[in-house]
């Protein structure tokens, strides 16, 4: 199927761009799409607006702080942004517990003033950082848990859309109340409305709540900048599923993804399902993989990783995906989705036109006109298509 990026495109004013969040989380706006119909509620309603009995599905990751700001001696200014783990380990939660050094592909800003094998220290701690190769970076240091230094010498990431400096409310603000994991380097923004007593209230409705984990990488932002989007390189990010969670999916009557990071998380369980039902036992799910790949029944497909998991003993199942939904993607896992609003021309935009079909410009234009506030401090919706 041939995909027109243009037609995945609006108008989105400067000043629709949320830079701050709400003053108190859980106020924004929610637009209801269920349907083809569109409702305009407060997101405090949520519970009020989703089905009886239905299943939401979280990401707790947990955004690290990945932006380090160093200097030379000559006081030119380097910025270190970490993206993915390449030693001791891949695995960001083995990472963060590491006390002695680690190496992170990164996105260097100033690279021409910083040369391959050099280093940089900060004055105020015993920590050097080793430019190591062309995107990579080593960091060493002694004592303390790779985390705990990161909050010492580390910035939020905001996205580069909202244009100004980390402030404090940043730090709690730009995390979800049930965000456990660390490694996400972007937040899954759809979460950030949730409160601790919206959560008590989905629990007293009987909605029920599970939690995976796939760490949002900066890849997130990255337009697509080819005409044939099949061609946009898809970023990786590690995910990681309780066994529990996915025999509760065998169950559930109706499963609702909040953000689409959890949407690519359920619909990439899929797909390993179905891989190994083709006798490919590794997790990695490869963008081409929805499209090239003989679909099987979600139950078979759920059903042939639990039997994976008892096979090799697995409580816990973790994979690498970077699974590309656009239009032409027959979904196998959601029935709704609770997101932001994404930009024009980018891989999330095409997500949701995917899901809810043409009517993803309907949704748009409504919230447009309606002053909601876009992006990852932004309004909200609950599509159901």
């Amino acid at each position: 199927m041939s995909v027109n990026l243009d037609d995945y495109s609006y108008e989105l004013p400067e000043s629709r761009i949320a830079k701050h969040p709400p003053k108190e989380r859980g106020t924004s706006k929610l637009l209801v799409y269920r349907h083809g119909n569109i409702e305009h509620h407060h997101f405090g309603s949520i519970v009020d607006q989703l089905p009886e009995e239905a299943t939401l599905v979280f990401n707790d990751t947990k955004v690290i702080p990945a932006r380090i700001i160093l200097h030379k001696d000559t006081g030119a200014r380097i910025e270190i942004f970490l993206l993915e783990p390449v030693a001791p380990s891949k695995i960001h939660e083995e990472v963060m517990i590491s006390e002695k050094s680690s190496t992170w592909k990164c996105m260097i800003g100033n690279a021409r003033k910083w040369k391959p094998g050099t280093q940089l220290t900060s004055p105020s701690l015993n920590f050097t950082a080793t430019r190591t190769g062309e995107d990579e970076v080593t960091f060493e240091w002694e004592g303390i848990p790779f985390s705990q230094l990161l909050t010492e010498i580390g910035k939020i990431p905001l996205p580069p859309y909202i244009h100004r400096e980390v402030e404090q409310e940043d730090k709690d603000r730009y995390q979800t109340v049930y965000s456990k994991m660390d490694g996400a380097v972007a937040a899954p923004t759809a979460g950030l409305h949730f409160t601790d007593e919206i959560m008590k209230e989905l629990t007293a409705k009987g909605i029920h709540t599970k939690y995976l984990t796939l760490h949002v990488s900066a890849g997130t932002f990255q337009p697509i900048k080819t005409d044939d989007i099949t061609q946009h390189p898809m970023h990786n990010e590690q995910v990681w599923i309780q066994k529990h969670i996915i025999e509760s999916l065998l169950t559930t009557s109706q499963t609702i993804a909040v953000g689409t990071t959890s949407m690519r998380t359920l619909e990439s369980l899929y797909w390993f399902g179905v891989r190994l039902h083709h006798k490919k036992q590794d997790f990695h799910i490869r963008k081409e993989d929805p499209y090239e790949m003989e679909a099987i029944d979600r139950r078979a497909a759920l059903q042939n990783v639990l039997n994976y998991m008892d096979q090799y003993q697995l409580s816990q199942l973790s994979g690498q995906t970077e699974i590309f939904i656009y239009p032409g993607y027959t979904f196998k896992m959601c029935d709704g989705l609770i997101t932001n609003y994404h930009m024009p021309n980018s891989t999330l935009i095409l997500l949701v036109a995917a899901f809810i079909g043409e009517d993803w410009r309907k949704v748009y234009q409504e919230a447009l006109e309606n002053n909601y506030r876009f992006l990852s401090y932004g309004d909200s919706s609950l599509l159901i298509p």
